[in-house]
Parts: C-alpha cells; structure tokens; sequence
C-alpha cells in the first residue's frame, strides 16, 4: 500500500465503529467512514473533545452536528501548497488527504522531466493535483463538471502562490472535453483522472464507472504522445480494484506506449494503532 505519511497539517487520529477521527489543522472532526467495520475501543481523548461530528441518515445524507465554533473556510498546508477546508454535505472537506502520494509523484515526475510538461487533469475536483503540478513548473488544463468545484480550485491556486502559473480551469463534461481535444489534435505529458463512481451527464445519462472505464481511459490514451511521463486513474469505486485498473492501463495505454504500470491501494497511517487505513486504489503508467 502506498502511504501518505508526509502531512504535518492532517493527521488520522484514531478510526473505530464506521467513523474517522481527524486532525485538519487546528480543528478536530469525526465523520463517517463505511470501511471502518472493527469496533476497537475509542480510547483516544478527542474522541469526547471533537469541534465537529457528521451523522448519517438513515434516509440519506445527513448533516453536521457543531460542538465549538470553527471557522466557514480554513487552510492547511501540504508542501508549499496552502489548501482550504470546510465542512460540507456528504461528510466531505474538499481535500482527500490520501491522494497527497499521487500529488507527489506528480510533482515528482515533472521536476525531473527535465523539459517543460503539460499536464491534464480530469474530474479535478477542487485542484490539489493542479495546484502540486504548477507548482512543480507544469503547465495545467483542470476540467470538472462543477463550476463550484473549479472555483475553489482556483482559490487555491491562489492561496498557493501559483495563481500566476499557465492554467486554463475549464467547466466542462470531461468525456466530451477529451473527445474534442482528440478532434483539435491535443496532446499531454501527464494525465491524471479521479471519476465518480456515479453520475448524470449534461443530459441525464446515467454514469456508472465500471461500465464506463475503459472506453474513458482508451480515448484518453489519444491524448497521449510518444514522449509522454505518466497517467494515472484513481477510484474510489469497491467494485474496481488495483488489479482491475492495472488490467485496463495494460490494455490500452501501454500496449501503445509501452512503458511500466504499477497499481495498489493508498492510505492513510493511522496515529492511535499505527496501522494504514486503506482509502482507495490509483493505477500508474510510467514511460
């Protein structure tokens, strides 16, 4: 499993009986976690002490419960970017911590390019991968259906220093974004892609990611050339696992391109017991 064990801003404190306890910053939150099924002893103290605690409905969603007052919008660091955090529905924060090792490699595998990279990143969320791209000297296209999400991509660009970086935030479908890059001859060094495991398209097309993965990832092998670094697919999707999306990048990426593929689970280490907890799966394609 690859470990994000580089955070000095984040820390998973404990995690027990279906939910997480997590440090963002200065302030303490519990949310729910379904892949937490072991019922350990809560023993850690802020489990009592938490600012924040999301609960789930039995009927869907649910909402957070606010025990002391915290801020609208904070920040917490990773590196030399600044990103910011707040409590939304679905129990999220805008910052999936455990994607902090593919940013690394990302950033890692621009620096030592050794020439200029441009880099794709699809269903961009709210722009952690671009923001460590930029700042690594890449030149970035970041494409999400959200105009929300993009926006606050590029609020931390902005708290990042790198708002003045070459970036084009783009709010668009992402499978007919890279249809149309493939029709306009497009090409990119890296391509990094994280897709809902469910969606609607534009309109009201049922998105199911096992059934739409490979057709996505073959079309954007299109979008690669030659001398491309890396691709990489991220899920969070139960029903795909490493082995699966190493399958998929073998099939179609580097059957064209050659190169070497890597996939395991990321996670996240666990303060309290010193385990990882698994969170997820990214298949790589390095040239």
């Amino acid at each position: 499993m690859r470990t994000a064990e580089n955070w000095k801003d984040y820390e998973l404190l404990d995690c027990s009986d279906g939910e997480r306890l997590e440090r963002w910053g200065n302030v303490i939150l519990i949310r729910p976690d379904p892949q937490v099924i072991w019922k350990t002893p809560k023993e850690h103290p802020l489990w009592k002490k938490a600012d924040a605690r999301y609960w789930r409905s039995n009927s869907g969603g649910g909402k957070w419960e606010v025990y002391k007052k915290i801020p609208d919008v904070w920040s917490i660091s990773y590196g030399q970017m600044q990103l910011r955090v707040k409590t939304m529905g679905f129990k999220h924060t805008g910052v999936f911590p455990e994607q902090a090792v593919n940013w690394d490699l990302v950033a890692k595998t621009i620096k030592e390019a050794g020439r200029p990279v441009k880099m794709l990143n699809l269903f961009g969320y709210t722009g952690a991968a671009t923001v460590s791209a930029m700042a690594a000297g890449a030149a970035a296209v970041h494409v999400d259906a959200s105009k929300g999400m993009v926006q606050w991509a590029k609020e931390n660009a902005v708290v990042s220093g790198v708002a003045d970086k070459s970036v084009r935030w783009l709010v668009d479908d992402c499978i007919k974004f890279v249809e149309r890059e493939i029709r306009r001859g497009n090409k990119y060094d890296i391509i990094v892609m994280d897709p809902p495991s469910y969606g609607r398209g534009p309109g009201g097309e049922v998105w199911k990611l096992e059934e739409e993965v490979y057709n996505l990832v073959e079309r954007c092998a299109e979008l690669l050339h030659e001398d491309s670094l890396l691709f990489l697919l991220n899920s969070y999707t139960a029903g795909l696992s490493p082995s699966v999306m190493q399958y998929i990048l073998g099939a179609t990426i580097q059957k064209k391109y050659g190169g070497e593929i890597s996939a395991d689970e990321i996670g996240l280490p666990v303060t309290a017991t010193g385990m990882v907890l698994p969170c997820g799966s990214t298949a790589c394609w390095k040239r």
